[in-house]
């Protein structure tokens, strides 16, 4: 008798084990529990979840797929920590202590390092995780440099500038400056950003004013201003084959699709509370959207532009990233 109660405990134990990390595994950080989930895209489950710092915002992952990289952004207090998790594990590794920077928030990785803004220095800043440190930043000298994309060999960076009302485009040069900056001036408030597949165009949501702000990567000039008539515009996606823009439309619930070719609108999918961070599936085939106000992720089937799915990952859902294993 006793045998089978040890039994029965053993069991109920070991299905309380968190599952192994798929590959490709949905990051998504839950800001109000602190904390990363993993979740396996195929069944729309959480397979684990890893505490972080406070407030964490944006996520991104090594090249090979093993680690996350978290910016604790934090709440009433600014965050000055990056947490390191090793997906593998499941587990936190270690918050590495940004000293005076604070808000670290769009977060990318490239050449084995993680980039990211510190919002409230008005700078990017380049840690390294082999030696654990920060080795390079770059003041853009605006306000609230909030988040960061670059091409691919990172010689080119735009950062929007939500309250500057600007986005710095920085290039990699000769000489002893290494770098040189262009602010352009652009809509009210912009915040989501991002690059065109085929990388002649970078698109800005201007929260502010409800517009969009398009830049011509070469002339490092606005080429044209569109009104979506949004009421708070926060995040903005291509589709991985360029025809579609994907905004957030956070105080308006909404998802707004416009078509890149025709600049025109294309839909308005309702959502829930707080649309927020927008992911692409690696594959194409679907968008996944953190919706802040209903602790709800929404996925998006890209073909139909209607939503196909929700997944719970915890609380205040926002920035999310994909890991895939090499």
């Amino acid at each position: 008798m006793k045998v089978l109660k040890l039994c029965t405990i053993c069991t109920v134990f070991a299905s309380t084990i968190a599952a192994e990390t798929p590959s490709p595994a949905l990051l998504v950080l839950n800001k109000a529990d602190q904390a990363m989930a993993i979740v396996d895209p195929a069944s729309g489950k959480v397979v684990a979840r890893v505490g972080v710092g406070e407030g964490p915002h944006e996520v991104t992952v090594s090249a090979d797929g093993k680690f996350a990289f978290v910016g604790n952004y934090g709440q009433q207090t600014p965050g000055s920590t990056i947490s390191v998790v090793d997906l593998v594990a499941q587990k936190e590794l270690r918050r590495v202590d940004l000293g005076p920077l604070r808000r670290p928030h769009g977060m990318f990785f490239a050449g084995g390092k993680v980039y990211f803004t510190a919002e409230v220095n008005r700078l990017i800043a380049r840690y390294d995780p082999v030696v654990n440190q920060i080795d390079w930043l770059f003041g853009t000298g605006q306000a609230t440099t909030h988040m960061v994309i670059a091409n691919p060999d990172v010689s080119r960076l735009f950062t929007s500038n939500i309250g500057s009302d600007s986005v710095s485009a920085i290039q990699r040069v000769s000489g002893p400056a290494g770098w040189t900056e262009t602010v352009i001036p652009v809509g009210k408030g912009p915040e989501g950003i991002d690059w065109s597949p085929d990388g002649k165009e970078v698109w800005t949501a201007t929260g502010g004013d409800g517009g969009v702000s398009i830049i011509d990567v070469e002339t490092k000039k606005v080429i044209q201003t569109l009104s979506v008539g949004s009421k708070r515009t926060n995040r903005l996606k291509f589709t991985p084959d360029g025809k579609l823009v994907l905004l957030s439309d956070s105080q308006g619930g909404e998802l707004i699709v416009l078509d890149r070719e025709t600049r025109k609108e294309r839909t308005r999918i309702p959502m829930g509370r707080s649309p927020e961070g927008i992911q692409m599936e690696p594959g194409g085939g679907r968008a996944y959207v953190a919706q802040e106000g209903a602790n709800d992720v929404a996925v998006i089937d890209l073909k139909t532009l209607t939503i196909a799915g929700h997944i719970s990952p915890g609380n205040g859902p926002d920035g999310m990233a994909w890991a895939v294993r090499k």
